[in-house]
């Protein structure tokens, strides 16, 4: 582990982190909500760096990007932990849990360029689990990859702060975010986030000219109104985001909505036209 960046020491060994919009003020021996970043005596410790739960080697259609760089192979890392909690959560098994109870393998960001480069693969890209929590990792592996000619993706919940996603735009060539829910009250009930910081990333990635894609994962019962995906898909061509690729993904029983059914096929076909209908030029169905 080495120390974070994005924080400020306070008094009494308190620190307040500042890399995403949970803000996390923690005392001594205290871990963020991420469950990876953690006060040592009034320095917070990234306690990712370097340990890798998940590797694997990925057509980068699996990321979703439909449109960038398609038909190539991409290295895929991540090491656990998350900033959200979400009740669908399809990787639980190392989001919900600290590094250190789910590390598998130990590699430096030069390791990982290494045997991306050895593998075959065009570009390395940091998901399974959220990567803004092993954002010091993600951020030295992806400027030693850009240096040897490698691209970058990042999969991610958008759930950032600005200054640390403006930084990493000068190394992310492409990004999936998941713009999960259309209502602020669903994403603090279902995933313990907030909506405006995500909406906030699209835009900063747009300014910032980087590739993006969106993801919307449509789940019975708490994001499946027509009207909701209208709303969304309405936002995002007013702002810009009409010629950026959205995919509607179906949803299966995981995690905590093991009693949710499984989406059915009418109503992503349904979502696609709506999203079709409002100005939504790019769009795809994943999970079919």
């Amino acid at each position: 582990m080495i120390e974070a960046l994005y924080y400020n020491k306070l008094e009494d060994n308190i620190v307040k982190c500042v890399l995403c919009p949970h803000n996390c003020v923690l005392g001594n021996g205290i871990y963020g909500i991420c469950k990876s970043r953690k006060n040592l005596d009034g320095i917070l410790m990234a306690t990712s760096y370097g340990n890798l739960c998940s590797i694997g080697i990925d057509p980068i259609e699996k990321k979703p990007l439909a449109m960038f760089m398609p038909g190539t192979k991409t290295y895929s890392i991540s090491s656990a932990g998350c900033n959200f909690r979400c009740l669908q959560c399809q990787n639980d098994s190392i989001s919900q849990f600290k590094p250190i109870e789910r590390t598998h393998f130990i590699m430096s960001p030069l390791n990982v360029v290494d045997e991306a480069l050895n593998n075959g693969c065009e570009s390395i890209s940091y998901t399974y689990t959220e990567p803004t929590t092993f954002y010091e990792f993600m951020y030295d592996t992806a400027k030693n990859a850009a240096n040897r000619g490698l691209k970058n993706v990042m999969v991610s919940n958008g759930y950032i702060n600005e200054k640390p996603l403006e930084d990493l735009c000068e190394f992310i060539d492409a990004f999936n975010i998941d713009l999960k829910y259309w209502s602020d009250s669903i994403y603090k009930k279902v995933s313990k986030g907030s909506l405006n910081p995500v909406l906030n990333t699209l835009k900063i990635i747009k300014k910032n000219d980087s590739w993006l894609e969106i993801t919307n994962l449509i789940i019975p019962g708490i994001n499946d109104s027509m009207d909701m995906i209208k709303d969304m898909c309405s936002w995002l061509v007013d702002n810009g985001f009409s010629e950026y690729p959205i995919h509607f993904s179906r949803f299966y029983p995981r995690y905590k909505l093991m009693e949710t059914s499984w989406t059915s096929h009418d109503v992503i076909f349904e979502a696609r036209e709506v999203a079709k209908i409002t100005g939504m030029k790019h769009i795809y169905l994943g999970n079919m």
